[in-house]
């Protein structure tokens, strides 16, 4: 059987295959505390689940134009314009099944083959398969913890070419739950105008942010790169709602146009009982959001304090999302047993057989020396969880 040159460039997401191989160890009956699923332990708030069973019995199971419906393109609009003070209209907006959707769609909308995709390193890791799926080249920028794992003015300026298509940027992070501030973005911003790319803006940890840290959208920085920005966002993580597959777009007309052209050819609409569910998480109570919120901040503080004590581990603070990135590379080249620990993949492995503790390795996000835990879990969870973790890195000789 022959499959497509592009299959042979993409590989499945290794979040997901570490988070399947811990649920089918735990399903077994292995005792497995697992830091690897980026989604919040939290149920979906009742409301929204309330107005889905509403849906069901009114009998809304059909489908909907391909873009999603008025009711939740509206919603969007006055969230973009309450919470980003960005003005769109319903044609600027599209609908999605999930943020990851939305993303896919953007690059198949954009890229052609030998454009260049610019790509700060720590990335999530289904960035550079959607660049690569469509033919497209990541172009991988690496930043470090001195810049809060950020891309610097003078590091894209570097990195541009005649090729460069877009920047992807991802702020809060996934991984690493660090953010842009507003000076950086107004420089990022300024370059793009320059040389005229477009800005990919994923927003999907927007709400979930400590400290006092303020989320600003780069789109909301004039009109000039307002329309160079697609700015990606959804429902998974604010309101618990990972598996109800909502995202959505925003952005130029002629963008969004093109999106809805290629779902309508794909997935065709987001699940109706769905939409009708995110209209109400957008317009109804937000109470449950800063409560979990607050939640986080708390398995946040333990996380960073306890795994910044463990000899050799160090750990940046993060400013948002619900994910801690240690640096662990001092543990390479030592040993247990007959095994040599020589990467994050290996540490990775070697934590799930012999601590039964699932965590996603660093190189899987562009960066080798650092793993991914998620404080997503519950605080007798994460307490557990890191005591076996520094049980097994210490026994490594």
């Amino acid at each position: 059987m022959r499959l497509s040159k592009k299959t042979y460039s993409v590989k499945p997401s290794p979040t997901l295959a570490i988070d399947a191989k811990a649920k089918s160890l735990k399903s077994r009956g292995v005792d497995i505390i697992n830091f690897g699923v980026g989604e919040p332990d939290f149920d979906t708030p009742e409301n929204i689940k309330e107005a889905a069973i509403k849906a069901i019995r009114d009998g809304f199971t059909k489908y909907t134009p391909v873009g999603g419906i008025d009711e939740l393109k509206a919603a969007i609009v006055e969230k973009l314009r309450k919470d980003n003070g960005l003005t769109y209209e319903k044609d600027e907006i599209i609908v999605s099944c999930g943020a990851k959707h939305c993303l896919y769609n953007i690059a198949e909308a954009l890229f052609d083959a030998g454009d260049e995709v610019i790509l700060p390193a720590p990335y999530w890791v289904s960035y550079p398969d959607q660049i690569l799926l469509n033919s497209a080249l990541p172009v991988i920028v690496k930043t470090d913890e001195e810049n809060s794992f950020r891309i610097t003015p003078e590091l894209l300026e570097a990195n541009i070419s005649k090729k460069t298509k877009a920047l992807i940027l991802n702020s809060p992070s996934n991984p690493t739950g660090l953010a842009y501030d507003g000076k950086t973005l107004e420089a990022i911003a300024e370059i793009a105008i320059r040389h005229d790319f477009y800005v990919i803006s994923d927003e999907i940890y927007e709400k979930l942010v400590y400290d006092g840290f303020q989320h600003i959208s780069i789109a909301s920085l004039g009109n000039e790169i307002k329309q160079r920005t697609i700015v990606v966002n959804g429902l998974s993580k604010s309101y618990a709602m990972t598996g109800w597959r909502i995202g959505f777009s925003a952005g130029p007309k002629e963008i969004i146009t093109a999106m809805t052209n290629i779902q309508s050819q794909s997935t065709s609409n987001p699940t109706s009982i769905a939409q009708k569910a995110a209209v109400e998480a957008l317009t109804g109570t937000q109470n449950f959001i800063p409560e979990m919120i607050l939640e986080f901040d708390t398995r946040r503080k333990y996380m960073i304090e306890k795994l910044n004590k463990i000899n050799g581990v160090t750990c940046i603070r993060p400013v948002g999302a619900f994910y801690a990135f240690p640096n662990v590379s001092s543990y390479y080249g030592k040993n247990f047993g007959a095994k040599t620990i020589n990467s994050s993949f290996d540490l990775s492995s070697h934590l799930l057989d012999e601590a039964k503790v699932a965590v996603v390795p660093g190189g899987a996000f562009g960066d080798d020396r650092y793993i991914r835990l998620s404080y997503a879990t519950s605080m007798s969870n994460i307490q557990k969880g890191l005591d076996r973790i520094e049980d097994a890195l210490l026994n490594l000789k």
